[in-house]
């Protein structure tokens, strides 16, 4: 398999099929490595900058439950966009292109909406940097991961037409 840019119909047709065993385990492990940016994240700024990054700085290194949910929110941006892939994978023309988008245009909008809060300005810039870095982190893993959980259908699954209805050899019985 060298690319998983292959048209949905031509993915039937090249005799491909989603691997759901290697694409989610693999999106379970980019929920943990993004958990865990998220939570790096927020202890270099708090502890190794002195940045007040989702809580006051009388909160400690680690913070409140702000930073809680932001850990929790990273591993679950990761987790939705294993599913977001899944679908692609399986129905769009260009999977791989429009995930590399999605997740970019999603990026973009977590930078960007991190200086639309009240925190003072440095900890609206460190946060926009753990949302760029989270972001990059979920697409290039899970862009990677892309490539490996297409793989050729075995023998024993069946095989359908591209377009069930105008193929001679399906009678109407059989839809």
């Amino acid at each position: 398999m060298t690319t998983p840019n292959v048209p949905a119909g031509a993915t039937r047709e090249a005799g491909l099929t989603v691997d759901a065993g290697r694409l989610w385990p693999d999106g379970i492990a980019t929920a943990v490595v993004a958990a865990l940016i998220g939570l790096s994240g927020v202890l270099v700024c708090r502890s190794l900058l002195d940045i007040p990054l989702l809580a006051p700085s009388r909160d400690g290194a680690y913070g409140d439950v702000h930073t809680t949910g932001f850990v929790l929110a990273a591993a679950a941006s990761a987790i939705i966009a294993t599913g977001l892939l899944h679908v692609l994978l399986v129905t769009a023309p260009r999977p791989v292109t429009l995930f590399t988008w999605i997740v970019g245009l999603a990026t973009l909008l977590a930078v960007l909406f991190s200086f639309a809060t009240t925190a003072v300005l440095t900890a609206r810039i460190a946060t926009a940097v753990v949302d760029l870095v989270l972001g990059i982190a979920i697409g290039s893993l899970l862009g990677s991961v892309a490539a490996r959980s297409l793989t050729p259908r075995r023998a024993w699954e069946p095989r359908l037409p591209a377009d069930p209805l105008h193929d001679s050899t399906i009678t109407i019985g059989e839809l």
